[in-house]
This record gives structure tokens, C-alpha cells and sequence, in this order.
């Protein structure tokens, strides 16, 4: 199976449509980033199989949650060991957290399950 993880942090006590927004932004990362390396290259847009299978198919998400900023940022480690693609959040601060720059969350794939679970299979849902 092919699938994203969306990986949110619990401490913030974030408002619905804020941890909404956040998860928005860290599943459409992925492919945001590829389209402005894309344009910025000149060159066309250039996603692996899982990407395009993902996206060719039923966008299947999964939420967690961690405790704090420290285990988001350990898992964001472990997903780039793995070689996986990682999208980490930080929210302006605009609206919340007091006008601090704030790691909200993160996304990592869309890619094989085989290979994310191994970095968040510990986690539970959100």
C-alpha cells in the first residue's frame, strides 16, 4: 500500500482548523516542492512511482500524533535515514503562538508502507 503520514504535535493545543490548515500544508508539500524545482529548472516535474501511484489512486492518509517538538524532530531524522521524503510545518506564528515561528507538523511520503512504518508504526492515531 501506498500512503502519506501526517505527524502532528498534540502540545500545541492548536484550534481544529488550525491543526486543519497545518496537515494541509504538510500533505501538499511534497508536491508543491516538486513543481518550484520544476519551474525553477525548466526541466518537467519529476515524481517516483509511489508518487504517482498515490496520486493516481485513492490519496490514502494516515494522522499521528506526537507528545512535543522533540519527537516530531526525531521522526522527521529517522524518515530522512530512511530515505524517505519529509515535509516539516512551521507555522509564522500569524495567528497563533504568539508570534513565534512554531514546528506544527510534518508529512512524510506519499511512498510504500513498507518503508514508512518502520519510522512511525510506534505512533498513534490522531
Amino acid at each position: 500500500m501506498i500512503k502519506q503520514v501526517i505527524v502532528i504535535r498534540k502540545d500545541l493545543n492548536m484550534r481544529r482548523g488550525k491543526e486543519i490548515a497545518q496537515g494541509s500544508h504538510a500533505s501538499i508539500a511534497f508536491l508543491s516542492n516538486i513543481v518550484r524545482q520544476s519551474h525553477s529548472s525548466g526541466l518537467p516535474p519529476v515524481l517516483s512511482p509511489a508518487e504517482i501511484e498515490w496520486i493516481n489512486t485513492k490519496f490514502t492518509k494516515i494522522c499521528l500524533q506526537v507528545e512535543n517538538e522533540q519527537e516530531l524532530l526525531a521522526i522527521q531524522k529517522q524518515a530522512l535515514e530512511a530515505s524517505l521524503v519529509v515535509n516539516l510545518i512551521t507555522d509564522a506564528g500569524l495567528t497563533e503562538f504568539d508570534g513565534v515561528p512554531t514546528n506544527t507538523c510534518l508529512a512524510i511520503g506519499p511512498d510504500y508502507s513498507e518503508k514508512i512504518d518502520p519510522v512511525t508504526g510506534h505512533l498513534k492515531l490522531y
